[in-house]
């Protein structure tokens, strides 16, 4: 790998699945490598699927088939910035509908447990408004949601 810093995500057993599945999902996402291991080890045999390099919109990650014993969990996330509905709508319904699980206020599961926040850039200048009456109710209104709807953060900015 040619980063110096690179996310090592656990599964188990289904590390390729999961990097096949964001490659084909996300822009600027790649499967690179997959190697196997060279012998038996805790989590599998000699000849599985130890480790596979891949990128997530850039961001260099290594996923290790290193067993059930470290599930993923909400202390960490991707956080995807989208510009526009049909983005937003895009990466939650793959995410959503691809064994994954809805949550509140952008978030959700994918099927491997690793939690994603779907954010829509207008929510986030929303929230951050100057004017802090308009960023509460942007921020009110996202509260309520789960995939987060640009049209209702924008109706509940304006008042």
């Amino acid at each position: 790998m040619q980063s110096k810093n690179t996310l090592c995500l656990w599964y188990d057993g289904t590390a390729l699945e999961a990097a096949n599945f964001y490659a084909e999902t996300f822009p600027d996402s790649a499967v690179h490598a997959v190697h196997r291991a060279p012998g038996d080890y805790p989590a599998g045999k000699q000849g599985d699927v130890l480790t596979v390099e891949f990128t997530v919109m850039g961001i260099p990650c290594l996923g290790l088939n290193g067993g059930p014993g470290h599930p993923h969990s909400e202390a960490f996330s991707f956080q995807v910035a989208t510009d526009d509905q049909a983005e937003t709508d895009r990466l939650w319904n793959a995410i959503v509908g691809h064994g994954g699980q809805p949550s509140a206020c952008g978030w959700c599961k994918d099927r491997w447990g690793l939690s994603w926040q779907i954010t829509p850039r207008a929510l986030t200048e929303a929230i951050a408004d100057p004017d802090p009456a308009a960023a509460r109710r942007a921020f009110e209104a996202m509260m309520t949601m789960g995939k987060i709807d640009i049209a209702a953060i924008e109706a509940a900015r304006r008042g």
